[in-house]
């Protein structure tokens, strides 16, 4: 019983989290996805570089980011990610985005973590590519 509870318990602090990813995307009309590039940096720490055309916001950059992240832990068998961090860069023609994520098969610790099966399934739903 008290495992249920905490499981409870951690499932609506997920939800209730405003940087908890199980948001839905809004993306803006005819966005230009400009590709994913990965690179595993060391253990279970990733790098995701995205590129999005001059329509986009900084924020749009950061969801494709982590809608990369959570294909790619999915791919590798990880239910789940972590943020660590992004640099966001606006270019002559557009955004390039460069973010860090740690995956893992069960929830890490820290704020800015993503079940990565929820965060797929939305970035499907709302049409943003990933790995």
């Amino acid at each position: 019983m008290p495992l249920a509870l905490a499981a409870l318990v951690m499932g609506c602090d997920m939800q209730d989290r405003p940087d908890a990813v199980a948001r839905s995307a809004s993306m803006p009309e005819g966005v230009d996805y400009r590709g994913i590039e990965t690179q595993l940096l060391d253990g279970d720490l990733v790098q995701f570089m995205v590129g999005m055309g001059p329509e986009a916001e900084p924020q749009h950059v950061e969801l494709y980011a982590e809608c990369a992240a959570a294909q790619y832990a999915l791919i590798r068998g990880y239910g789940f990610a972590r943020h660590v961090r992004t640099n966001i860069d606006k270019e002559n023609d557009g955004w390039r985005g460069d973010a860090i994520y740690t995956i893992s098969s069960s929830l890490p610790r820290g704020l800015k973590t993503i079940d990565a099966e929820v965060v797929a399934g939305n970035c499907a739903e709302n049409g943003i590519p990933m790995v």
